[in-house]
């Protein structure tokens, strides 16, 4: 239930006796930032409010639990999710660590066990000596330092108070979360095991495979295209309530669902998340007209999700379509897939690159809410306002990463995209500044040259920085 005004203020008061800072919201920005903080000194408050408030989407109490999918993304240098674990890793990021130590095969990505992940993260945020976690919905803005990262699915009452400093509407879009599938009820006489262009630690590969031919891909997308979905009503019906205006859907292009993605053309699926390249169908020898691959989501290596297959149809729809994928006849599901509306601030209005308030020095956001997208870019944000704000309050000046690196493209790009453009972004490397010098022409060579100036300009930001122990 959500605590009164006049408690919260209560609250405060209390707050200015035992806390440097105030970091809203457990998730992974929140999780980095406190503890970056709290290794840097600071008595830090995380008020996190689940269990008590539920947000719809999460299914436990746990710190950083991640609701759409296991993967953290690639883990290759030369790829944009690469090059970030890596200047993240330079910095001391702590749940980097910590998803490494709970990885699950997936072949040149990153990917977790979700629960031994998200209690590996509430253990060692919990048990710090600097960080009080305290379970308690937040509704107001502190009036003394403090770092918002409360995600996407902020609260109605926090929302109220974010659109009252701000003097503005938040941003919204959809975003949905893929099915996952029990291991025994695959059919390993259809799939086979095999990871991309034979990459994975596993002789046998890291991804299990559900191959198409081209009548199966047309019978599927042809059901797809026809399956009920949920209504987005109750979504509409949400935003109008927090005085959004609920015009036309709205998804992020990055997680699209796969039945919208099936609507924009025959082959849309089977050219994104269906494609078949750098794989081989065992039974005959040849690549398959499109694949469905499925990564494993657990370090028992009981639960798969469907990769790319975030959904808004309906649980029977996705029963009677999914099992429609060969290999997956006799599906049984842990998991269905779901949509949830996701929100986010008009950063290039309200935030500095150092991710301060526009008009506050000791306030900062950090995650989602910011627009910037994937895991690990949450994960990133959160380390550099934890970072700043320690730095803040013992007087030191604050990092702007150089925006040749990827975390301070980021930043960059969330803080000066213009109004028309603006929507939630990933790391990638159509946001960093262009190469100088000579022309670079092949695609892995130009991601190279990009990676290799990111971490020269980092270590040079960084001279004389030390990570916390």
């Amino acid at each position: 239930m959500q605590q009164p005004g006049w408690v919260q203020f209560l609250n405060m008061q209390t707050m200015k006796k035992d806390a440097d800072l105030i970091v809203i919201g457990g998730g992974l920005a929140g999780s980095e930032a406190a503890w970056q903080s709290a290794q840097r000194g600071l008595r830090v408050h995380l008020y996190e409010m689940r269990p008590a408030v539920q947000t719809g989407a999460h299914q436990t109490e746990h710190l950083a639990e991640l609701v759409c999918s296991n993967s953290l993304g690639s883990n290759l240098p030369d790829r944009a999710g690469g090059l970030l674990k890596n200047e993240i890793r330079r910095m001391g990021s702590l749940l980097l660590q910590l998803a490494e130590d709970t990885a699950v095969p997936a072949g040149g990505a990153l990917a977790v066990d979700r629960a031994a992940f998200a209690q590996r993260v509430s253990k060692a945020v919990s048990e710090h000596p600097n960080i009080s976690v305290i379970r308690q919905e937040m509704t107001l803005i502190p009036d003394r330092p403090a770092i918002v990262a409360s995600g996407p699915l902020t609260s109605h009452g926090l929302s109220e108070a974010i659109r009252a400093l701000s003097g503005e509407n938040q941003l919204y879009f959809f975003d949905a979360i893929a099915p996952i599938v029990s291991r025994d009820s695959i059919d390993m006489n259809v799939a086979f095991r095999a990871s991309r262009y034979e990459r994975g630690d596993q002789d046998e590969g890291d991804y299990i495979n559900c191959p198409m031919n081209e009548a199966e891909y047309g019978a599927f997308v042809t059901a797809l295209k026809a399956a009920e979905r949920i209504p987005l009503k109750e979504f509409e019906r949400v935003l109008e309530t927090e005085g959004v205006k609920a015009g036309a859907h709205t998804f992020f292009e990055g997680c699209l669902p796969v039945e919208i993605i099936a609507q924009r053309g025959a082959e849309a699926l089977a050219f994104g998340p269906l494609r078949p390249v750098g794989l081989a169908d065992p039974r005959s020898g040849r690549r398959p007209h499109a694949v469905v691959q499925l990564r494993q989501d657990d370090l028992a290596g009981t639960m798969y999700n469907l990769v790319g297959f975030q959904t808004n149809l309906t649980f029977p729809e996705q029963r009677r379509v999914l099992r429609m994928i060969p290999g997956l006849e006799g599906a049984e599901f842990l998991r269905y897939g779901q949509m949830h509306r996701n929100t986010f601030i008009f950063s290039p209005r309200l935030l500095r690159p150092t991710l301060q308030w526009h008009d506050r020095d000791d306030l900062f956001f950090a995650g989602q809410i910011t627009g910037i997208e994937g895991y690990v870019g949450n994960i990133a944000s959160g380390l550099l306002a934890g970072l700043n704000a320690a730095r803040l309050l013992a007087g030191e000046p604050l990092l702007a990463l150089p925006p040749t690196t990827m975390l301070g493209a980021l930043c960059r790009y969330i803080t000066e995209a213009s109004a028309a453009d603006f929507q939630p972004m990933k790391a990638n490397f159509g946001i960093l500044p262009e190469l100088g010098g000579r022309k670079i022409r092949g695609k892995r060579e130009r991601a190279a040259a990009y990676a290799a100036r990111a971490m020269a300009d980092l270590d040079g930001c960084l001279a004389g920085f030390v990570a916390p122990a």
